[in-house]
């Protein structure tokens, strides 16, 4: 018999050691098996991607094998939109995303979304560890009855990506840019002039390739990883939103996770946001050197032209946003109090 390496023994003890701490009975009745989504690639500059392996291996490291599972990446089991639905009456039990999608189902959650809201990541952090974080996630379950296990940061800030050179709000002006299919996207890139057409992240590519827009926002990990650099060649760095990730699952999904399990479960979702925090801006800060690399032309916004859209905002969607939605205002305070601690 072929003696065991060090690597499988310790795998094998690391195994063992986990199995010993599920109980009997789950090992009896077999695992249970979890269907997981996300609409980014199995790449290491997509941030759900690399959030769910972090959870799936802590997740084994904790229970072994009594919790199986099934992961489908890249758009697989449809939109996203599609996928929340799914996620309510738990035919998926989980589905790993950008929080604004959520805001579908629990308007609310867009307040996240408005732009020049947060300064970065390590804000959105401090606001939603506390409780703008808890009160959101209670809303979310009011209207759908699911859950956010955690919220997790995205590689860096979004920023505009255009086929043409953009320097300024004058130059924005009448661009067509693929958005969000989120009102909040909307309304912060009405404040700066453009065009904002909400299109499926699945069918950004074909869309700019195609002229059907001009551009498109998001972080620079993605437009890596989706290789959106094909189709657009310049930057405007506006740094307009520090959405979160959330992992997120239904009322369903959640109660097929033993009582004795739900810790660990838990417990390995939270570590892998605290795994995820380090690494984004180093992300962040890579991607940005790959696409240049692929040709991409780097402009930074001119911070009064950053102020005066941030003002613009605060007069108009963050106002009219609380005023729809009453129960929000004291969370804009909340979160802009978490930008000086």
């Amino acid at each position: 018999m072929t003696a065991l390496s060090r690597r499988q023994f310790l795998r094998s003890s690391a195994m063992l050691a986990a199995m010993a701490g599920v109980p009997a009975l789950v090992r009896a009745k077999g695992p249970i098996a979890l269907r997981v989504a996300s609409s980014m690639p199995t790449n290491d500059n997509a941030s759900l991607h690399v959030w769910y392996e972090h959870f799936a291996a802590n997740l084994k490291g904790a229970v072994g094998d009594a919790i199986k599972l099934d992961y489908f990446p890249n758009g697989q089991l449809g939109k996203e939109s599609d996928v929340v639905q799914q996620v309510k009456i738990g035919s998926t039990d989980m589905m790993v995303s950008g929080a604004s999608i959520w805001a579908t189902v629990a308007p609310e959650l867009g307040m996240l979304d408005l732009g020049y809201l947060f300064t970065g990541f390590d804000h959105v952090h401090r606001a939603l560890s506390g409780p703008a974080g808890s009160k959101l996630n209670e809303l979310l379950q009011r209207h759908s009855g699911c859950s956010i296990l955690a919220w997790a940061p995205q590689f860096g800030g979004r920023n505009v990506y255009t086929k043409k050179p953009v320097h300024s709000l004058a130059e924005i002006k009448g661009v067509k840019l693929r958005v969000l299919p989120a009102p909040a996207y909307i309304e912060t890139f009405k404040a700066m002039g453009a065009v904002p057409t909400p299109i499926s992240f699945g069918e950004i590519y074909m869309a700019v390739q195609t002229g059907v827009v001009e551009g498109l926002e998001h972080d620079s990990a993605t437009v890596l990883a989706s290789k959106f650099y094909e189709v657009v060649k310049s930057c405007w760095q506006t740094q307009h939103a520090f959405g979160p990730m959330v992992a997120v699952m239904g009322k369903r999904g959640l109660a097929k996770v033993p009582a004795e399990l739900k810790s660990a479960f838990m417990k390995a979702a939270q570590d892998a946001t605290e795994q995820q925090r380090p690494i984004a801006a180093h992300k962040e800060q890579a991607a940005n050197e790959a696409l240049k690399q692929h040709g991409m032309s780097f402009y930074p916004m001119a911070q009064n032209e950053r102020d005066l859209v941030h003002g613009k905002l605060q007069d108009t969607a963050y106002r009219n946003f609380a005023a729809k939605y009453p129960v929000t205002a004291p969370l804009f305070a909340d979160i802009a109090a978490a930008a000086k601690s």
